[in-house]
């Protein structure tokens, strides 16, 4: 049986030089136009990641995003894939989230992580304590009781928030994750689109510790994965060179005033920096529809994988729609 296939939309700012209101609306402009086109073609889920202080990402004020998405579609679910806990108290994302499900029904997930999102000033400027990070499962908690009709929390409720049973989601790159989703019976998302090393090691560990829960009988587990598709191989290739330069210059180069030249970006892509980085793309689907079908096939099995939640790669918004119907081609998608 064919895994599930969604879609995590990093609201990608395509000049991040500047970074200003006009390159951003476009940004959420660009974001709509995917939601809508993922929505036709039948893809299950769009998700938006939370990062802050990332002049290439727009997708911070993560439920507003989602939204304004959803004001303009209307079947596709919509989520926070995801809301970084540590930098918020539960009941303010329970209003939030509780708010969205109210205005937009069953459409809505949440999916949570236990990771900052963001450097250590950035933390700061939060006003958050880095030490939050330790109170992450009682925080999941308390954030699914503000959703039930009894809090953890005597006298306080969430309003919107009340009686939605917004479904949770365990988003994670390593074990800790894996093991607190398989404990609380919530479904599993696995960070292998930028931290592939621990997948089938803590896939595994979800599935052989996992405790059925009001919300989920058995295992469920999603899996991120890169996509880059076009409609030649040759032009793939391309935009997949173009992907992995442009990760470098954005991880190495992000606090620099001037961006890398050529050469330079090339010494930094052969350095050790440069190889961890491009590591991270090591799940990636690079090619036209029959490679990228063949590949996604593939790796659902080596993840062991209920759904596949896609990141559509390339930089330009064009090449992105063009790779996401090739995805949806690949996979046999039909709209609903």
């Amino acid at each position: 049986m064919s895994p599930t296939l969604s879609v995590l939309d990093l609201a990608p700012i395509r000049s991040s030089a500047t970074s200003g209101p006009g390159e951003v609306a476009a940004s959420f402009a660009e974001s709509v136009v995917l939601a809508q086109t993922a929505e036709k073609l039948g893809f299950h889920r769009v998700w938006y990641a939370e990062h802050h202080n990332m002049p290439s990402i727009a997708s911070s004020a993560t439920s507003v995003l989602i939204g304004h998405v959803a004001t303009q579609t209307s079947t596709i679910r919509l989520g926070a894939g995801g809301i970084m806990l540590p930098n918020h108290s539960p009941l303010v994302i329970a209003e939030q989230f509780g708010t969205l499900a109210t205005l937009y029904g069953d459409r809505i997930d949440l999916g949570l992580g236990r990771a900052p999102g963001s450097d250590q000033l950035t933390f700061q400027a939060l006003r958050r304590d880095p030490a939050s990070a330790e109170s992450f499962p009682h925080d999941v908690l308390e954030l699914q009781a503000y959703f039930g009709t009894e809090s953890r929390i005597k006298g306080v409720n969430a309003y919107p928030g009340y009686g939605t049973n917004v479904p949770l989601y365990i988003l994670g790159s390593s074990l800790f994750g894996a093991q607190l989703a398989a404990q609380l019976g919530l479904p599993y998302s696995f960070a292998s689109h930028f931290a592939p090393d621990a997948l089938q090691q803590a896939v595994r560990v979800y599935r052989e510790n996992f405790q059925p829960s009001e919300q989920l009988s058995e295992p469920y587990v999603i899996a991120g994965v890169g996509v880059v598709a076009a409609d030649t191989n040759a032009e793939a290739s391309e935009l997949m060179e173009q992907v992995r330069r442009d990760r470098v210059q954005r991880f190495v180069g992000r606090n620099r005033d001037v961006p890398f030249t050529e050469d330079e970006l090339d010494m930094v892509m052969a350095s050790p920096a440069g190889e961890q980085i491009l590591k991270m793309l090591k799940y990636t689907a690079v090619g036209t529809t029959e490679a990228v079908g063949e590949y996604l096939e593939q790796f659902a099995q080596t993840a062991d994988a209920d759904e596949l939640i896609t990141v559509q790669s390339p930089i330009e918004a064009d090449a992105r729609l063009n790779s996401l119907r090739i995805t949806a081609e690949a996979a046999g998608l039909t709209a609903p």
